[in-house]
């Protein structure tokens, strides 16, 4: 797997994947940025919910589940120090379908977790605190 991030302008970058795909990659107006697009940090969390949710609804498809939609919501916290480093990440699913059984459910937010999300997994072997919940809600 390769990417490439090439610097634009002032503190604003634009990371290319192997597979073709682009991001704006940019800084906050506080850190002197121009918050033109997500920071490398709020991307790590989008990476970590989107590893996470593609284990969750294919573990549940696979469990013939009627996954209609899934969210994940992330919470997470910083080291006060440099480097700022995530200490804590919470992520919370809403599964949304018909029928959908909780202990399915229940079960593809542990596979993730335990076995299947390399992002998770590989930050909470860097010593992030790295929680789960999720909520089922019937359509």
């Amino acid at each position: 797997m390769k990417a490439q991030v090439k610097w634009v302008d002032g503190f604003r970058f634009v990371g290319e994947t192997q597979s073709g795909h682009s991001v704006v990659m940019d800084a906050s107006q506080q850190h002197g940025g121009n918050n033109l697009g997500p920071s490398p940090m709020e991307m790590i969390l989008q990476g970590v919910g989107g590893c996470s949710s593609i284990d969750v609804v294919s573990t549940l498809q696979k469990s013939r589940q009627d996954v209609l939609s899934c969210h994940v919501d992330i919470e997470a916290e910083r080291a006060d120090t440099v480097p700022a480093v995530f200490t804590k990440i919470h992520l919370h699913f809403v599964v949304k379908g018909r029928d959908l059984k909780e202990n399915h459910v229940s079960r593809a937010v542990a596979l993730s977790a335990e076995k299947y999300c390399s992002a998770s997994i590989m930050l909470g072997k860097a010593g992030v605190e790295i929680t789960h919940s999720f909520e089922v809600q019937a359509i």
